[in-house]
């Protein structure tokens, strides 16, 4: 990391460090060079006089950026820091926003508490130390020490890797991911409800031609949101329910170069630090960064190509919208976890391919609950399979089964997991829930998200959307030239840049094939459950499992020393095993509830006791009552969205609870089960604009 240090903290840091070299840099160049070595490097930065470039200008554009998202100052706010010009210059727009409106730094508020004198209220910066170098916690100390005397509350979240460091093809990825769940932890603890990041415009140029090189249609070329909601992984325990978490992450410096930041923290005389893997050419948006670089020195390439982005972003916002209003006209959302689409209101043969790819996306990726795109072939096959009305057959994609919603002559078509998800993911995508008490959910983001809405109706245009009939990636630089957004040069460069790229690109991704394919993967181990916990199944249903109790009805054979009852026949752990549910197992409900006899029912439920007494008969009773009520709720269920239904069994696989549908084999064992997505449908809110 390349550090820019004053003349107090380059005497205190010099002494921390190891005995390694270190060259001392003593240029006023204000931009680090490209050509310096890849190793830590020290800067002083003499403090900017006066004549530096007024950051009024950026002042006024950051508020206004933050109104329109719907956020004022009185709001909670965290910000992700690295030290960087970008971030810095993000915390000293930040800070500058709420002392203007704030009355000053150290305002007391109800909502906030009170922070030291001289700390702006409300407002946190967030230091991610990666640990994926030695260095990087004395590195982390500096940047928050810098922050805080910003006047900027700062802490430091240390990532750990317990499954040793990432591969070096998927480290940036792997960094990123840890760094934003780190950022969600604190927003989370600390009842924070916004969090910013200090993404740029030149950051949106180089995600334009990263996803260009793959082949990414209008959509992905819109880049990265100026607002999306980001939900935790795991749902939380507020004290009296499981809830599902969620922040906002807003982007406010889009309308920013890099160039900007510079200006910012000179302009403001605040210091930064430069990252040297930034400038390692095994990264394809480092190569991709240099070469944005040495095009079209006067800026018109990179003007050309943000009208580009800006008119990707114009067409995604459309599309969203048109997506959002289809879904709320023509989806129903079941409680047993499946969505059925009502193929007369959507009137598939009316709706653009792009606006229709959106939105069989946001169905399945709600049901499937991966989100992940759903691309090419996929996608073509699901939109031919909606507007073949009425619908016939089946189709199994994206993790998901497609059908003819029974009774309704194919005018409906049932969306629920395929078999071949459960099969594959079911543990995988389980996990058990902390009853770690946390802070409330934060209240105020839906009246962010309601505000925000009503700014971005105002300012959407209702025509001249460019791009809205072209998908693919080459549809959308042809149409872009003809519409003089970009011109010969930008159009050839960028084709240029798309090809160079791609290719590199297919090469690490048949290297990367090749070591999955030599490298072998642990078995899968049965999900188990105990007394007093409670699981997300597939992050889609909430199962809850209380203790188990005496119940007074004759109907027990409670065992208080073990604290089970004997008829539940749980493991000897006293564990039982969660799957999702087999065809077999509705058989095996109609049988139960066929039977009359206490020794047919001995031998169907597989109760093991030598004695048939009264207890017993009662038993035999209930499970046949309960098997028959709950065959009535599943006939109820069309028979391929009932094999996502949680199923609860022990060692021997004797079903002892379907929870979704009411049947447990036993009054003690208290068994629920509610469908509560992690995500929402839609993915919650995302704004472009």
């Amino acid at each position: 990391m390349v550090i820019f240090f004053s003349a107090a903290e380059k005497k205190g840091y010099l002494s921390s460090l190891p005995s390694t070299p270190v060259m001392l840099l003593l240029s006023s160049r204000p931009f680090p060079s490209p050509c310096l070595p890849l190793r830590r490097l020290l800067r002083c930065c003499c403090t900017y006089s006066p004549a530096s470039p007024s950051i009024s200008p950026y002042h006024q554009s950051f508020a206004r950026r933050m109104a329109l998202a719907g956020i004022h100052p009185h709001h909670r706010i965290a910000v992700g820091v690295s030290g960087g010009p970008d971030s810095m210059a993000l915390c000293v727009l930040a800070a500058a926003w709420k002392k203007a409106v704030e009355g000053g730094p150290g305002r007391k508020s109800e909502e906030a508490g009170s922070v030291a004198p001289g700390l702006v209220e409300g407002l946190l910066g967030v230091v991610v130390d990666h640990g994926l170098r030695l260095e990087s916690a004395q590195e982390a100390q500096l940047v928050r020490d810098r922050v805080h005397g910003m006047g900027v509350m700062c802490e430091i979240a240390t990532c750990e890797w317990p499954n040793g460091r990432p591969n070096l093809g998927h480290l940036q990825e792997a960094a990123r991911e840890m760094r934003y769940q780190k950022l969600l932890d604190i927003c989370i603890k600390q009842q924070i409800g916004v969090l910013l990041i200090a993404h740029h415009s030149d950051d949106q140029a180089e995600l334009f031609v990263l996803r260009l090189s793959r082949n990414s249609g209008v959509l992905g070329l819109a880049g990265t949101a100026f607002v999306s909601q980001l939900f935790a992984p795991n749902l939380k325990y507020d004290g009296h329910n499981f809830c599902r978490y969620g922040i906002l992450l807003v982007r406010p410096m889009l309308e920013f170069s890099k160039n900007d930041m510079y200006k910012i923290c000179q302009g403001s005389n605040h210091l930064w630090v430069e990252d040297p893997t930034n400038n390692s050419m095994q990264y394809a948006r480092n190569r991709i960064r240099a070469s944005l670089r040495c095009l079209s020195p006067d800026g018109a390439f990179q003007s050309e190509l943000q009208k580009l982005i800006y008119a990707c972003r114009l067409t995604r916002v459309c599309v969203g919208n048109a997506c959002n209003t289809a879904i709320k006209q023509s989806v129903t959302i079941a409680e047993y976890g499946y969505a059925v689409i009502d193929l007369e209101k959507l009137d598939p043969q009316n709706v653009d391919d792009l606006c229709l790819s959106q939105y069989l996306a946001c169905v399945l990726q709600f049901v499937s609950q991966r989100h992940r795109p759903i691309r090419g072939r996929a996608a073509r096959l699901f939109m031919d399979y909606i507007r073949n009305t009425p619908c016939k057959g089946a189709l199994s994609v994206a993790g998901c089964y497609l059908c003819a919603f029974p009774r309704s002559k194919g005018t409906k078509v049932l969306v629920c997991c395929s078999a071949d998800l459960m099969e594959s993911f079911s543990i995988e995508m389980s996990y058990k829930c902390s009853y770690e008490e946390q802070p409330p959910p934060v209240p105020e983001i839906d009246h962010v998200v309601l505000e925000a809405h009503l700014h971005s109706n105002q300012f959407l245009p209702c025509s001249s959307i460019p791009f809205v009939s072209y998908k693919s990636s080459a549809d959308v630089l042809n149409r872009a030239k003809d519409l003089n957004i970009i011109g010969d040069f930008s159009l050839e460069k960028l084709l240029s840049l798309q090809a160079e790229e791609n290719q590199k690109f297919t090469t690490e991704h048949k290297h990367e094939e090749q070591y999955l394919e030599k490298t072998s993967f642990p078995d899968v181990k049965v999900f188990c459950l105990w007394p007093g916990e409670t699981c997300h199944f597939m992050s889609r249903f909430l199962i809850t499992w209380n203790a188990l109790e005496a119940v007074p009805n004759g109907i027990c054979s409670y065992d208080s020393k073990k604290s089970i009852c004997q008829h539940c026949a749980v493991n000897q752990d006293g564990s039982i095993a969660v799957r999702h549910m087999f065809d077999t197992d509705w058989l095996f409900l109609a049988e139960i509830s066929r039977v009359h006899s206490v020794e047919e029912n001995q031998n169907v439920s597989k109760v093991s006791s030598k004695k048939l007494d009264d207890e017993l008969l009662e038993h035999s009773r209930y499970l046949q009552l309960s098997a028959t009520k709950a065959l009535d709720v599943l006939k109820s269920i069309p028979a391929s969205a009932r094999r996502a239904l949680p199923v609860l069994t022990n060692s021997q696989g004797d079903i002892l609870s379907i929870p979704s549908i009411g049947f447990q084999c036993c009054p003690s064992l208290s068994i629920k089960a509610v469908f509560h997505p992690r995500v929402p449908l839609g993915g919650g809110h995302t704004s472009y604009l």
